[in-house]
């Protein structure tokens, strides 16, 4: 298994459910299920992939992007916002990637900003150990993964709180989030 073996479950899952109603932790159930079906040695192999993608997406711009997004996002709460992310596909995934206030754009993103809503998805991170469970009642292998995350990027290392430098890196999430400054 490999990432793009993650990207492929991700999207039968996505592809299954309605999209009307689709949710993150509706795709981690999918992927649960359909994981689950495989053979016992392919959901272990899972879990490696699956946590790159975490160890991947461990960046400081993508965390204040969570920051703006959530209201705040502690350590486990930026995983779970990255579960979240994985849970809405490769090409989502790859734009915030690649430039995190693109989020506020997506569709998800946009309703939740009107509905005060906050976006994570903690069973993202336990697809492999549930399907695991599911397919063998044995807990995955300890060993089936490890996790090691990059370096944060010191050029973010400044409070999330301040709203002005967090308005000029993130324009169009602190728009979509935050209420107006006055002139």
């Amino acid at each position: 298994m490999n990432v793009s073996g993650v990207w492929r479950l991700v999207e039968q899952a996505r592809s299954e459910l309605d999209q009307a109603a689709l949710d993150a932790d509706e795709v981690a159930q999918r992927m649960v299920a359909l994981l689950g079906q495989r053979e016992p040695a392919e959901i272990v192999a899972f879990a490696q992939p699956l946590w790159d993608l975490l160890a991947r997406s461990y960046r400081a711009d993508l965390w204040a992007a969570a920051y703006v997004i959530n209201g705040g996002a502690s350590d486990d709460g930026f995983d779970y916002f990255r579960g979240w992310l994985i849970a809405q596909g490769e090409t989502v995934f790859h734009e915030a990637l690649a430039d995190p206030d693109r989020l506020a754009g997506h569709p998800i993103v946009v309703q939740a900003a009107a509905n005060g809503e906050d976006l994570w998805c903690e069973d993202i991170l336990a697809v492999a150990w549930n399907a695991h469970l599911a397919a063998t009642g044995q807990e995955l292998p300890s060993n089936a993964y490890s996790i090691r995350y990059p370096q944060l990027d010191r050029d973010w290392d400044f409070d999330f709180d301040d709203e002005a430098e967090m308005r000029r890196r993130l324009p169009r999430l602190t728009r979509l989030y935050y209420q107006p400054t006055e002139a």
